[in-house]
């Protein structure tokens, strides 16, 4: 009798093995685009940063306002300001990762000596690339 529930128990824990370690690829799955533009983002590599991305992509300036559509109006928009800010750097602070969503809490430089400011990044992920993004800026007024 032991025996069996000994047998059963070992059974129990490789089966949930198996499904943390699927788990766990899920989720490197959905992390690679976004590590990949944000290691882009502060290599200022238009074309990598811009291959995270889908065709389609979505970009909101805030939950709910589409600010534009497309990869190439997203590589318009972000090459001219890594044209323009060649010390820009992006850290995160905090990433929450949940299904195909990716929350991000970064603090962002746009200048060697200049200050950092906080800004949240929720990126939705399908097929190994960011289908969505929407940028939330924290309220200002204390």
């Amino acid at each position: 009798m032991l025996r069996k529930h000994f047998t059963l128990f070992i059974l129990y824990m490789v089966a949930s093995l198996a499904a943390t370690a699927q788990t766990e690829q899920d989720k490197a799955a959905v992390l690679a685009p976004v590590k990949q533009q944000l290691a882009a983002y502060n290599n200022r590599d238009i074309d990598a940063f811009a291959a995270a991305y889908s065709d389609t992509v979505k970009v909101y300036g805030k939950p709910g306002v589409l600010s534009y559509q497309g990869r190439e109006e997203l590589r318009k928009r972000y090459g001219q300001m890594f044209a323009n800010t060649p010390e820009l750097h992006c850290e995160v602070v905090n990433r929450i990762v949940a299904g195909n969503v990716v929350i991000d809490h970064e603090k962002v430089r746009r200048s060697k000596d200049g200050p950092r400011f906080d800004a949240i990044a929720v990126y939705r992920v399908h097929n190994n690339e960011i289908v969505e993004v929407t940028f939330i800026s924290p309220d200002k007024t204390k």
